[in-house]
């Protein structure tokens, strides 16, 4: 979202009260209820089943724009956040003028904002502090920049992200999914730091075409793509992913290893793993055995048994904040120190799965040194010479159209 020197469009569009209110209620139920934007949204759109493709998106930009700049759009305004309703529609007036977007002037709910945008203008070219002027908590900021361009990654991190596709290579390939979305309307072009990856030219709700349903593509965020690569899991062997969830990589590597060998998902939480059952049978994958992690004895029936061991373990998820931008004023100090606490006794416990001579990697879709290196690092010394660090890399959002992950393949020595 970039400032204008206008406040008003040559073309402008109505602000139905109804879906202004839509905004509001979102952004009450987000900051006051502590639910997250996408929840927010769905719940919203549940209760307003006769709104259009177009009033729905009209709702989702503004919320997702206004939680994006949250700590912005208060500062511009001069005052502290409340939820107060008068002071909301003061925040959504604001970051209309700030967009670009049209308001209406002689509206008596907007004309104070509208008068005063001029000197609010002058205040926003007057900013010097990134975490101002691109919305992100102090000590966020200071977690994550650290050996990284602040600046242009906070920026970034404040862009939508992309719609990518990971092509289902045991059924077809990039470009027959390229022709076969054309067909059904949607402009699709290859991914060029991914083999398996596209990129649509826009959003679609691709979950409705009928190409989707035949199971030759995932949703999968480019970044994601490269996880299961850097493991490299190979045809024949057995491969454990211990934090599976829904299984985006646990199908990714069924692809990889053509749908042979075997592949134990596992998760704490089985609604995942009844997800990614669906998953697989869409796709056509059936080397994959889902396993709920219902205790320490879960990890010890399968010690010393993989060959290959993916660990993409719960973070802060500061590398998606473009997905979901609330994060920024969710995460809190004490959640963090859990995380990293979480991610230790992962490493500590699971790993007892590999095989002496066995490879693992361990991500995370996280920015912050912490959960990554760091924790890497700290494994390294808790685990003394049981352990060689082959190789690891970090995915700036600044460097790829994906979202920021962290990765770090291991060997277990023998």
């Amino acid at each position: 979202m970039a400032a204008s020197n206008k406040s008003t469009l040559a073309t402008p569009e109505r602000l139905y009260p109804n879906l202004v209110g839509g905004v509001i209620e979102a952004l009450e139920t987000i900051f006051g209820m502590d639910v997250y934007a996408d929840k927010a949204i769905e719940r919203l759109f549940k209760a307003n089943r006769k709104w259009g493709a177009r009033d729905r998106a009209f709702v989702a930009e503004s919320v997702y724009e206004i939680v994006r700049h949250w700590r912005l759009l208060w500062y511009l305004l001069g005052e502290n956040p409340s939820l107060k309703r008068k002071k909301l529609y003061k925040i959504f007036a604001l970051y209309r003028l700030f967009s670009g977007k049209w308001l209406p002037g002689d509206d008596p709910k907007w004309s104070d904002i509208a008068s005063e945008w001029p000197l609010i203008q002058k205040r926003l070219d007057q900013i010097n502090d990134p975490n101002i002027r691109e919305s992100f908590p102090d000590w966020l900021a200071e977690l994550i920049s650290p050996n990284k361009e602040w600046t242009t990654l906070a920026h970034t991190l404040n862009q939508p992200a992309g719609l990518h596709l990971r092509v289902n290579t045991l059924l077809t390939t990039r470009e027959a999914v390229i022709e076969r979305l054309k067909a059904e309307g949607v402009e699709a072009t290859l991914l060029p730091y991914s083999n398996v990856g596209l990129q649509l030219s826009e959003r679609v709700n691709v979950f409705r075409l009928e190409s989707f349903h035949e199971g030759l593509y995932e949703v999968q965020d480019g970044g994601s793509q490269l996880i299961a690569p850097f493991l490299n899991p190979k045809p024949g062997e057995r491969v454990i992913d211990a934090c599976a969830g829904a299984g985006g990589k646990s199908l990714h590597m069924a692809a990889l290893m053509r749908n042979k060998g075997q592949i134990i998902a596992m998760d704490v939480e089985e609604h995942k793993l009844s997800e990614l059952r669906r998953r697989a049978a869409r796709n056509r994958v059936d080397n994959i055995e889902t396993r709920p992690i219902e205790g320490s004895k879960t990890i010890k029936r399968l010690h010393h048994s993989a060959d290959k061991l993916l660990l993409d373990v719960p973070c802060t998820g500061t590398g998606v904040i473009r997905r979901n931008p609330d994060t920024k004023w969710k995460l809190r100090d004490e959640y963090f120190q859990r995380v990293l606490s979480i991610q230790r006794e992962i490493l500590d416990t699971y790993t007892d799965m590999l095989k002496p001579g066995g490879t693992l990697v361990y991500a995370t879709c996280s920015l912050i040194d912490d959960e990554n290196r760091r924790q890497v690092e700290a494994f390294l010394e808790r685990k003394k010479g049981e352990y060689t660090l082959i190789t690891d890399k970090q995915i700036l959002p600044t460097e790829l159209d994906a979202d920021g992950f962290y990765m770090a393949l291991l060997q277990k020595n023998g």
